[in-house]
């Protein structure tokens, strides 16, 4: 339910690539405060508008990218939702939807850009950490950037 309701409340009003390296830069800034390693990667519109991975990572974290970005942009959900959604109904996320696990993964990481009465036109998806704060880390950022543009 809470994963539920971050997708219900994290919409944009539009996005732009400039969004795009403010949401980029901040996830970089908490994980740097946190002493961290991620890799990070935003999709818009087929269009990858913003990508860095840190010192610290490796080239796995460019397919869990990619893995984790598939399910978003096939569900419209984010991936850790779709792994607790599916663990909820006790089936096998793979069998279930008849898709590769090499193409696949529902770990958390990766959450929709979801643009107020449009829908899904993207995703941001970070790598390196448990999928829970990979999660949390773009929840937080995302939450930071919709307040700091209600405010102003």
């Amino acid at each position: 339910e809470t994963i539920k309701k971050q997708e219900a409340e994290l919409i944009f009003k539009s996005f732009s690539n400039e969004d795009a390296l403010e949401i980029g830069m901040s996830i970089i800034e908490i994980a740097k405060k946190n002493k961290q390693s991620i890799a990070i990667n935003i999709v818009k519109n087929g269009q990858t508008v913003f990508h860095y991975a840190m010192d610290g990572t490796s080239p796995d974290q460019e397919a869990w990218i990619k893995r984790k970005s598939n399910v978003v942009l096939r569900h419209h959900h984010s991936s850790y939702y779709m792994r607790l959604y599916n663990e909820l109904k006790n089936r096998s996320y793979h069998e279930f939807y008849s898709v590769s696990p090499f193409e696949f993964a529902i770990h958390g990481g990766a959450f929709p850009i979801a643009i107020e009465g449009s829908g899904v036109i993207g995703v941001i998806t970070v790598s390196g950490l448990a999928q829970e704060e990979d999660h949390h880390l773009i929840v937080e950022a995302i939450a930071k950037f919709l307040c700091s543009k209600t405010i102003k």
